[in-house]
């Protein structure tokens, strides 16, 4: 897995640092710093319209995921309201001039990895150590094998989904702005940088729910 580098100075044992990990600091930053605003000077009563419309955002975030986790999952909806953020901001980096860093296979992987430990977490501490075992043998013990795969296929599948159609919008960008750099470009910017950067976001993160649903036992 090849990755383009703006810094090769020898950090942490020698390990060159690529360019998703610098815009991925960068988003990082920016959350924060945008969390720190918008949480300043928050009121019961007569709220201002940034209030407004941050409640907003959250009560539609909280809305979604507790329709698919039910009671049982709220403690995780944080978990995946930070990681729609994160994706998405990723997802449209492109539009700032940066390269996306879910175009980038390892970060991809690694943001799957992260959600089916997460899901096998949920699992764990819902139905304990013994259940959760007895659970790859549901429901009946034959297709244990195949339940023990999908904890590869799951996060593979999350992965290649995410890196697919980041790297695929990317690409396509790049071509229409060799060939028609002038306005042609802009549109379709809305589609793929826009529309479909953040399409890949929800898909990523309800899929993510959806399998802690599937471990919470949640019908």
């Amino acid at each position: 897995m090849n990755c383009e580098t703006l810094f090769t100075i020898p950090i942490f044992g020698g390990i060159p640092i690529s360019e998703s990990i610098v815009v991925t600091w960068i988003i990082m930053a920016v959350l924060v710093l945008l969390s720190v605003i918008l949480v300043r000077n928050l009121k019961v009563e007569n709220p201002g319209k940034k209030q407004l419309a941050l409640e907003s955002i959250i009560t539609t975030f909280n809305n979604l995921f507790s329709d698919v986790l039910g009671e049982k999952g709220k403690a995780y909806i944080p978990y995946l309201i930070t990681v729609i953020l994160y994706i998405g901001m990723a997802n449209i980096a492109g539009i700032f001039g940066f390269k996306p860093p879910t175009k980038d296979l390892n970060v991809t992987a690694a943001l799957a990895i992260m959600s089916i430990v997460m899901v096998q977490v949920v699992c764990i501490r819902s139905r304990g150590p013994k259940g959760w075992l007895k659970s790859f043998a549901e429901p009946v013990a034959i297709v244990a094998p195949i339940n023990v795969m999908e904890l590869v296929i799951k996060p593979l599948s999350l992965c290649m989904r995410l890196f697919g159609n980041v790297l695929g919008a990317f690409v396509v960008m790049k071509l229409i702005e060799a060939v028609a750099p002038v306005i042609v470009p802009i549109p379709l910017s809305l589609y793929f940088d826009i529309f479909d950067g953040l399409l890949q976001a929800f898909v990523f993160t309800f899929l993510t729910a959806l399998y802690m649903q599937e471990g919470l036992g949640e019908d």
